[in-house]
């Protein structure tokens, strides 16, 4: 079982010399179509395994490019813009480029997850950043102090937050 709360950043059984292997043929696959200015970036603490980052010069759409592989299921998902939550980011792939992304990703043992389906509200059983947040503000409110609703944002988890995430 992926979503289990018991294990946040990465599942049970988790292969992390496989991972590594994985990351490693997908970012080797990005800089051989969009050449050396590719910048890989891994993480810690997170569900996130790592990304790689590909500039807007370089991507031949006009837009920065970025592709995250999981912890969790070889997921990968891509988009564009600084990140998945910046606008358009789950919409402006070219259909061409989706397609080779899912190929390189079939070789490298993962699986493309499209964005905008981990855009979904999250609706698992494992702890998210809003029920941090949540906690939080009901201490605040407890010790009397004042509480910023941070100008209405949309506080719902979504499933990038689970998959794709610092935990």
């Amino acid at each position: 079982m992926y979503d289990d709360p018991r294990h946040l950043d990465a599942p049970r059984d988790h292969d992390a010399e496989a991972t590594v292997r994985r990351f490693t043929r997908l970012a080797e696959a990005l800089e051989g179509r969009f050449g050396p200015s590719c910048r890989t970036g891994l993480f810690q603490d997170a569900s996130v395994h790592g990304v790689v980052r590909v500039p807007t010069e370089a991507t031949g759409f006009g837009r920065a490019l970025w592709v995250e592989l999981s912890n969790f299921g070889r997921f990968v998902t891509a988009g564009t813009g600084s990140g998945w939550d910046a606008p358009g980011a789950a919409t402006d792939l070219p259909a061409e480029y989706v397609t080779w992304l899912d190929a390189v990703c079939a070789a490298a043992g993962c699986v493309f997850v499209p964005l905008d389906l981990l855009l979904e509200p999250y609706d698992g059983p494992s702890p998210t950043w809003a029920d941090e947040d949540e906690a939080l503000v009901r201490a605040l409110e407890a010790a009397g102090e004042p509480v910023d609703d941070e100008d209405g944002e949309d506080r719902t988890p979504v499933w990038a937050d689970r998959y794709f995430q610092w935990v």
